[in-house]
C-alpha cells in the first residue's frame, strides 16, 4: 500500500511510568539519544506519518519534564494524566479520544515511551497488514534463542518450543471502541493485563502477530540505551 492507502490512526503514547531498572536520575524516556530525548524519538515516527489524526500521550500529573521538549507544543499532541498502571494510561487516553471525537472503529496504535527505534518500514507494513483485519494486533518478533520453564528454585523443568514463541512488541493497533471495553471490563475484574493485546484477548479475541524487526526494542535497562547509542553512532 502506499501512504494515501493507508488506513489513518490514532496514536496513544503512555508515558507514566518512572522506569526504575535504569536507575537514572530521571525517568527514561527522558534519556538523552542522539540529541533528543528517547520520548521524542518514540513519537517522532508517528508525528512524521501523514496517516496520523492525532496523538494523546499520558504523562505523571507532576511531570516537570515534557514542558521542556520542543514537541511539547505540538497541536497534534494531547496531554492527560497517567494512572497507576499502563492499563489505566491507556484508557485516560481512550477516554479522551472519544472527547475529541473519535469513532468507535477509529484505529488506535499504541507505542511504548521508551521504544525509540520504530521504524517507518515497520509502522507502513503494520497499518497495512491490519487495515482490513476484524481485531487488529501487534508487532512481534519470533523467539531466536533456547527457552526454559522453570521451577520457583530457578532449576529447568523443559526446554520450550521456541517456534511457538514471540515477543511481543508495539505499536499495538486496534479499534477504539473494542479496545476501550477490552480494558475497562478487563480492569474491573481485576486481570492481569500487561499490553493492549492481552486485554484484547481477556476479552476472547485473537490479535494478529506482524513480523517487525528485530530492533525496535524498549529501552528498560542500562544496557539497552548503551547498545543504541552504539548503533545510532554508527549509523551516523
Amino acid at each position: 500500500m502506499t501512504d494515501s492507502s493507508l488506513p489513518a490512526f490514532w496514536a496513544v503514547i503512555p508515558a507514566a511510568g518512572v522506569g526504575a531498572r535504569m536507575a537514572a536520575d530521571r525517568p527514561k524516556q527522558y534519556l538523552q539519544l542522539g540529541g533528543r530525548t528517547i520520548l521524542e524519538h518514540s513519537l517522532g515516527c508517528f508525528l512524521d506519518h501523514p496517516g496520523l489524526k492525532g496523538l494523546v500521550l499520558s504523562l505523571a500529573p507532576d511531570d516537570p519534564y515534557w514542558p521542556a521538549l520542543a514537541c511539547a507544543g505540538d497541536s497534534r499532541i494531547r496531554r492527560v494524566d497517567g494512572g497507576a498502571e499502563r492499563a489505566d494510561s491507556v484508557l485516560n487516553a481512550l477516554l479522551h479520544l472519544h472527547a475529541l471525537g473519535a469513532a468507535e472503529d477509529d484505529w488506535v496504535l499504541v507505542h511504548d515511551a521508551a521504544r525509540p527505534n520504530l521504524s517507518r518500514d515497520d509502522l507502513d507494513h503494520l497499518l497495512a497488514e491490519l487495515a482490513n483485519d476484524p481485531v487488529g494486533g501487534l508487532l512481534a518478533v519470533p523467539a531466536r534463542d533456547t527457552l526454559k520453564r522453570v521451577d520457583k528454585q530457578g532449576r529447568v523443568l523443559e526446554t520450550v518450543d521456541r517456534a511457538l514463541i514471540w515477543q511481543a512488541y508495539t505499536p499495538q493497533m486496534f479499534r477504539l471502541g473494542a479496545l476501550h471495553r477490552a480494558l475497562a471490563d478487563s480492569l474491573v475484574a481485576e486481570a492481569t493485563i500487561t499490553d493492549e493485546a492481552s486485554a484484547m484477548e481477556w476479552a476472547g479475541q485473537a490479535p494478529r502477530l506482524v513480523e517487525g524487526r528485530s530492533d525496535n526494542i524498549k529501552v528498560t535497562r542500562p544496557e539497552d540505551l548503551e547498545w543504541l547509542r552504539l548503533r545510532w553512532a554508527n549509523r551516523r
